[in-house]
């Protein structure tokens, strides 16, 4: 339930963290305040607000765990996909640079990229891999892979593009990785229902009076929506509206209407 929540555009998302967090709010102050059980929760008037403090201090505490957690994946992605265009960029300039032939590997190089690029980055926004990425680059690391090419452009040139295209499929690899890989659904229904719990903390804090009560619940569940709003759109570090983009890989394509391509 919450990955299908996660996996909904940005206005779905705060909506449904909105209706979640008011509509608790809401009970709360009618539970307090109301004709029909306020009386009886009266009687727990007294509680003091560091008893609030307490319970906040974990919701606090849970959602910057949550967030560190995203943000590291988030990091991870940006640094696979910028250490697959850096080894990308190799093979291509080595292959321009040598005195020997290899456009051959320049059109498997075009036709991996093109497939990343209009394929599989589709495909990551939901975890998956394109085939059609796969078989280019298998294509590229067999044309690279050539005993031919020691012979025409040297050993160092055929190791050194070996060794890059080589880099470049473990780059693709820890790319799919994280983009299938999902904050565990229990850290986020701890955060959700401590959210809920730090509300209930304001609500025996502020029984005394009704529009101080009602005050805070709706700036804490203000900053509740907000704060976990923003940190689900980081989720998927492939998929919804906060997401990497695939320009980098894209930038690599003009370099096939450069000299030597």
């Amino acid at each position: 339930m919450i990955e299908a929540w996660l996996d909904l555009p940005s206005a779905a998302v705060f909506a449904i963290l909105t209706l979640i967090y008011f509509s608790t709010g809401a009970l709360i102050a009618w539970v307090s305040h109301g004709a029909l059980l306020g009386p009886h929760v009266k009687h727990l008037e007294g509680v003091v607000a560091p008893f609030f403090g307490s319970v906040a201090i974990l919701f606090a505490l849970l959602t910057g765990f949550l967030a560190s957690d995203i943000s590291d994946r988030n990091r991870q992605a940006a640094r696979a996909v910028q250490a697959e265009v850096a080894e990308l960029r190799n093979v291509f300039t080595l292959s321009v640079a040598s005195a020997s032939d290899m456009q051959a590997i320049r059109d498997d190089w075009a036709a991996y990229v093109k497939a990343v690029v209009t394929d599989e980055w589709k495909a990551m926004t939901n975890g998956d891999s394109a085939p059609s990425a796969s078989a280019a680059y298998d294509e590229l690391l067999r044309e690279v892979s050539q005993p031919k090419i020691a012979t025409e452009a040297g050993a160092a040139v055929h190791s050194a593009l070996l060794t890059a295209a080589v880099r470049v499929g473990t780059a693709r690899s820890e790319r799919l990785a994280l983009a299938s890989d999902n904050t565990s659904e229990l850290k986020w229904a701890m955060v959700l229902m401590l959210g809920i719990m730090t509300q209930v903390a304001i609500g025996l804090v502020h029984l005394h009076k009704r529009s101080a009560h009602i005050a805070a619940l709706s700036v804490f569940s203000i900053a509740a929506v907000l704060t976990l709003g923003l940190i689900a759109l980081q989720e998927h570090p492939f998929a919804g509206d906060v997401r990497l983009s695939p320009a980098p890989l894209q930038e690599l394509l003009k370099k096939m209407h450069g000299p030597g391509a």
